[in-house]
C-alpha cells in the first residue's frame, strides 16, 4: 500500500479526501435532507411579513427575500393574503393570520 501512495500521491490525497466528504455527508444526512425545503419556506415566511405585516411594496418584498438559489414558483394571492413558494423541488405556503400573530407557515 505504501508503495502506491508514493507512486501516485494526488490520487491518494484524492481517495483521502473523498472518504472524509463522504463520511461528512453521512454524519450530516437529516441537515442535507432538510435543506431545499428551507429554501422556499424561508422565502414565503419573510416575503409574507413583509408585504402584510410591513406593508410594503410588492416589488420591495420580492427584492427583500431574493437568494443566491432561485425559486421557480412564486404566487402571492393579495385578496387571502397567501404566499406560496416552490423551489428545489418543494413548496411552502404562508398565511397572514392577524395583527398580533402576523404571518404563520401552512402545513
Amino acid at each position: 500500500m505504501s508503495r502506491f501512495v508514493r507512486r501516485r500521491p494526488f490520487f491518494s490525497i484524492f481517495l483521502i479526501m473523498l472518504v472524509l466528504l463522504l463520511g461528512w455527508v453521512w454524519q450530516e444526512r437529516v441537515a442535507l435532507w432538510a435543506f431545499p425545503d428551507i429554501i422556499s419556506a424561508y422565502t414565503a415566511k419573510e416575503y409574507c411579513s413583509c408585504r402584510y405585516v410591513m406593508n410594503n411594496d410588492a416589488g420591495y418584498c420580492r427584492g427583500y427575500v431574493k437568494q443566491w438559489l432561485p425559486f421557480s414558483g412564486f404566487t402571492d394571492d393579495d385578496a387571502a393574503k397567501r404566499v406560496t413558494v416552490s423551489g428545489m423541488g418543494r413548496s411552502n405556503s404562508a398565511q397572514w393570520i392577524g395583527e398580533r400573530q402576523g404571518c404563520r407557515l401552512q402545513p
